[in-house]
């Protein structure tokens, strides 16, 4: 059962009188959340409910009225500009895992690594996440001065915090260096001051520390309601800080990384024993391993990005759209040659379509090129349809207790000291029992074998841009993929796209950010 679309009811009434709507401006550009926001707005518990709701629902739709409609960032298609599809844009397509053939704007730049300052897709993605952390914010900033009795407010107020640690997250991965801002700043026309990567980093720490301390409001893992945030996605969330630590600010956290998930170890997680179940309609049931999940609805939480977007956009050629619980295909979404042969002979987790498509992609534009992905369906565990066919009932899984097994296995590897190799290799190997392989012996325990195991659980989950940076595969010559750097047969190239640019609107707008190395 999805838990948000029972506290949307009263949300609309919130939304007309406190946010304001696409303006159809020429540039990418997020509304400003404050804009006509009233006190008057937010009078009753159920007034902040909502306002949470809205929270929650900036990660699930592009707007506040259904799926294309009112939608948050200007100057773009709403369901491009929809935060988890951005994600996907930036995350998936940069690499050997996606290729999608739409010759949209400048999509096609972004599997090439030649994008610019200038690029659409990059600058939605950053308006998006500076977007939710304004909402973010604006909540807390309303919260904090409030004389509303609201009983539930603390508990309100530390997931709003953890929604907002999420978006840090992403800010520091994909943008490094960016402009700061929180509920205790002046709202108006001050500009915000820089923060550098290693400040931002310690910044997220200690907000997730606090977040995690015994005094803390947020709930202990699986105790909130599914689809709503509590300490298990804030580990989540710092165990992925410290895991690319090194990357982020030149210092390994290894020892912390393992420190964190081995403490998730004993929150009550498990693999589930499916594991396409985890991507289907009621994946919803999978609270074994699914720790936390951006909920869709194919009646009450539409959308044109998230798993709409994943499971659309990959359907097309002679797929049967039926298969997969949908009514047409949008023919777009393929993965490399080189993705498809990391996966072993007998791989549960192969799950795609190969017949009429050819493996090599001569051409990113045809669609008949690159095998297809069937990863995710609006197909419930039993077989049958989801609600509707214009639109999916399956949820984003964010974060699940797979990747905590694998990033504990790196840790172990990359020699943590509260970790042994064994142990390490023993998590790696619980994961590839589920997927039907044989267990990796200690000389088999290596990085590329870590990496390529990483690659075959997570794919399109939005980690492989993170995980190729970090193993140093990203933008150099030791690992090459059909079109990298646009190319037929993969070349290096700078690395300076290990980094996205500060848009030059925001560069424009602000005086006071300095733009990314290289660009």
């Amino acid at each position: 059962m999805k838990s948000l679309k029972y506290i949307l009811g009263t949300f609309a009434a919130v939304a007309v009188i406190g946010f304001s709507s696409c303006t159809g401006d020429l540039d990418v550009t997020p509304i400003d959340p404050n804009m006509n926001t009233s006190d008057k707005a937010l009078t009753s518990a159920s007034d902040y409910l909502s306002f949470l709701a809205q929270l929650y629902t900036g990660f699930a739709t592009s707007g506040s009225y259904g799926p294309d409609g009112d939608c948050n960032i200007s100057g773009i298609d709403g369901g491009m500009s929809q935060y988890m599809r951005g994600l996907y844009h930036l995350n998936e397509l940069t690499t050997d895992e996606s290729v999608c053939g739409w010759n949209d704007q400048t999509l096609q730049d972004l599997h090439n690594m030649c994008w610019t300052t200038e690029d659409v897709f990059i600058e939605a993605m950053y308006a998006r996440i500076f977007y939710q952390i304004s909402m973010c914010n604006e909540f807390l900033r309303q919260a904090n001065a409030t004389s509303v009795e609201v009983p539930d407010m603390e508990e309100y107020k530390a997931e709003a915090r953890a929604l907002r640690l999420y978006c840090w997250l992403h800010a520091i991965d994909m943008f490094g260096n960016v402009p700061f801002a929180d509920e205790t700043s002046s709202v108006g026309s001050e500009m915000a001051d820089q923060m550098s990567r290693s400040e931002l980093f310690n910044y997220i720490v200690e907000e997730a520390e606090d977040l995690l301390s015994s005094s803390s409001a947020l709930a202990e893992p699986k105790q909130n309601q599914y689809g709503r945030a509590d300490k298990g996605l804030v580990k989540m969330i710092l165990a992925k800080l410290y895991l690319n630590a090194e990357v982020y600010t030149g210092v390994a956290h290894y020892d912390d990384c393992a420190e964190v998930l081995l403490d998730l170890t004993s929150d009550g997680y498990s693999l589930h024993s499916d594991y396409q179940e985890l991507f289907l309609a009621d994946n919803n049931n999978c609270t074994d391993e699914i720790i936390f999940a951006i909920e869709q609805d194919g009646i009450y939480i539409q959308s044109y990005g998230c798993t709409n977007y994943l499971i659309f956009a990959s359907t097309g050629g002679e797929m049967d759209p039926a298969a997969v619980g949908i009514s047409s295909g949008w023919g777009g979404l393929r993965m490399t040659p080189e993705f498809y042969d990391l996966f072993e002979s007998g791989d549960e987790r192969a799950l795609f379509y190969t017949e009429t498509q050819q493996r090599d992609i001569d051409d990113i534009t045809d669609f008949t090129n690159g095998y297809a992905f069937m990863k995710f369906k609006n197909i419930n565990s039993d077989g049958t349809q989801g609600q509707a066919s214009g639109f999916v009932d399956t949820d984003w899984p964010v974060y699940r207790y797979a990747d905590a097994l694998l990033m504990l296995a790196e840790c172990a590897y990359r020699g943590a000291s509260n970790i042994s190799a064994d142990q390490g290799r023993a998590y790696l190997n619980e994961v590839r029992a589920r997927a039907g392989l044989s267990a990796l012996s200690s000389s088999e325990f290596t990085a590329d074998n870590i990496l390529d195991e990483r690659a075959c659980e997570l794919y399109q989950e939005c980690f492989r841009r993170q995980d190729l940076i970090r193993f140093d595969k990203f933008t150099t010559s030791d690992y090459l993929w059909q079109w990298k750097g646009g190319v037929k047969n993969g070349t290096s190239v700078s690395s300076k796209y290990e980094l996205f640019p500060i848009p030059n609107s925001e560069l424009m707008s602000n005086s006071k950010l300095s733009q990314n190395s290289g660009y």
